[in-house]
């Protein structure tokens, strides 16, 4: 709805308007009054006004002087002049200039109608097109930030773009880093409270952490923060052009690491601990110093959260990781068993463990972590339980006897390897069908204002465009329509079984306009609600 304001030190004018002209009909909701340029502009800063409407000729001040004043103030404000003969010339010159329209007086109650009507058309032409830039920007910063993600994930596997492409999807991604450029890796791992939270929760954090992160490091530094398939958090640093190389000092990242840590203690109200890299060339050692911050923070105990420098550590310590390089060189373990190339992930088991045999107790747990940790991942993809498959394989604490010696570890792999390669043909429709029972489940119960393709891909932790795909592929009806046909049967239940309003039935469906909802049902049913009823 729109509000106006009507300016005229003869306040007869402003008063019979108020009292005359049907507003609610032309889409006017508030109607205020003044007597003078300076009570209008206190009413404009107490009011959100659309549309003013003011005589040419006050007292102290103009009308003109007063829309000079105003435009400045609040530029989308629409303004009309009222005029008398004598100043017609006069008004017409100051349209050209800032009014949008102008009226004669004695005022034409059919011709103020006309003019009023044609300033809410235009207010609410804009406002639509406000909406939809609104919407079309919501919905390019939404896929770009799965697109930012899917990216950093790729380069922490160490999956190579040709530097063309990848100097081009950095640009488009409006990320500012650039291939060879020297960059460091914090590498950001929950601890204390958090951990004992739920996935959904969980994922909130990890945004947060992101978001303070970005302005924490941004004055100085390009921000990139993403979500690990590793449960970490990523953020991805590099100087800004013309920031002076002290930025890139160890004690001015120790310092503003200490203070990310300090911010999400005071904000969130938990601990994380850092891994900070040494500065390297991205994104040519990104997947390396990613993989030695993972193996730093499995040696972090989760309710001792820490800071640590990569270049603090020992050389022992930094070249302990090194048996690890063959299982995630390209293409990667995870890789071969997203693809389904079981033999492929065996040759490269067998590979890894060619190289480990002399590997310590503590490296055998570290490629336990790496081999479970794509099996798990794989296994979830594939809507398999690995519990079901081999309940104590994947659980140390039932038994521990696969670390006794990489020859346990490497047979242990293999078998979970065969069983899980069993799954793989018969998990995949079976994945399908039960997103699908899930989604229905979440319409029927949960049907609202809020649900929406978008809510219910949150729900079901799928990207919207890819359920909407997967939805209409399963049952040849997309999701949409399926939310409005459930809305549609729910409401004539209500209609036929209740004694509710067609408000009240309006509101529970999920819509917030009566008038819109009677549009739909009329196009599944042939008629109103009410009509509906009465039959």
């Amino acid at each position: 709805m729109v509000d106006i304001l009507l300016v005229d030190d003869e306040t007869y004018v402003t008063e019979s308007l108020a009292l005359t002209i049907p507003w609610q009909e032309i889409g006017v909701h508030g109607v205020y009054q003044a007597a003078s340029a300076a009570e209008a502009l206190e009413v404009l800063m107490m009011r959100h006004i659309d549309i003013l409407v003011t005589d040419i000729r006050m007292p102290e001040q103009t009308g003109l002087e007063l829309i000079e004043q105003a435009k400045d103030r609040w530029p989308r404000l629409k303004t009309v002049l009222l005029t008398g003969y004598s100043d017609f010339e006069y008004a017409q010159r100051a349209i050209k200039l800032r009014a949008g329209d102008y009226l004669l007086k004695p005022v034409d109650d059919d011709a103020f109608i006309r003019c009023i009507s044609s300033q809410v058309k235009v207010l609410t032409e804009e406002r639509k097109r406000m909406e939809e830039e609104q919407s079309q920007q919501y919905a390019r910063k939404s896929e770009q930030a799965v697109l930012r993600s899917q990216l950093m994930q790729e380069l922490l596997l160490g999956r190579r773009r040709p530097d063309a492409l990848l100097n081009r999807l950095l640009q488009q991604y409006e990320l500012g880093f650039r291939v060879d450029q020297a960059c460091t890796l914090l590498t950001v791992q929950l601890a204390g409270r958090f951990m004992e939270m739920d996935r959904p929760s969980i994922e909130l954090i990890e945004y947060a952490i992101g978001n303070i992160a970005e302005e924490t490091f941004r004055d100085p530094y390009l921000v990139w923060h993403s979500s690990s398939s590793q449960d970490h958090v990523v953020i991805l640093l590099a100087l800004r052009e013309g920031v002076a190389s002290s930025y890139s000092s160890k004690e001015m990242m120790k310092r503003l690491c200490e203070s990310l840590q300090q911010k999400v203690m005071s904000y969130l109200d938990g601990e994380i601990s850092i891994v900070a890299s040494d500065w390297f060339s991205f994104p040519e050692q990104l997947s390396k110093h990613y993989r030695e911050a993972l193996t730093t923070l499995y040696r972090i105990r989760l309710d001792e959260p820490k800071l640590v420098m990569m270049d603090e550590l020992s050389l022992m310590q930094l070249s302990s990781h090194s048996a690890l390089e063959e299982l995630h060189k390209p293409p990667t373990f995870i890789n071969l068993l997203e693809s389904g190339q079981w033999q492929a992930a065996k040759d490269k088991l067998d590979a890894f463990f060619i190289s480990s045999e002399q590997h310590t107790r503590e490296k055998l747990y570290e490629a336990f972590i790496a081999i479970s940790n794509g099996l798990i991942y794989v296994a979830s993809k594939m809507g398999v339980d690995l519990h079901s498959i081999d309940p104590q394989g994947v659980n140390l604490l039932l038994d521990r006897s696969i670390m006794l010696t990489a020859t346990h570890l490497r047979a242990w792999s293999n078998e979970m390897l065969d069983l899980l390669s069993i799954q793989y043909d018969e998990s995949d429709s079976y994945h399908k069908k039960h997103i699908i029972k899930q989604v229905q489940e979440l319409v029927s119960k949960e049907l609202g204002v809020d649900t929406s393709v978008k809510t219910i891909a949150d729900r079901v932790y799928l990207h919207p465009v890819y359920l909407s795909k997967l939805y209409k592929q399963e049952t040849g009806e997309s999701l949409g329509d399926y939310i409005i046909r459930i809305r549609m049967e729910k409401a004539v239940y209500m209609l036929k079984h209740t004694n509710k309003k067609i408000y009240e039935i309006t509101t529970e469906l999920g819509y917030q306009n009566p008038q819109y909802f009677s549009k739909v049902f009329r196009r599944y049913y042939g008629c109103t609600p009410n009509e509906y009823r009465d039959q």
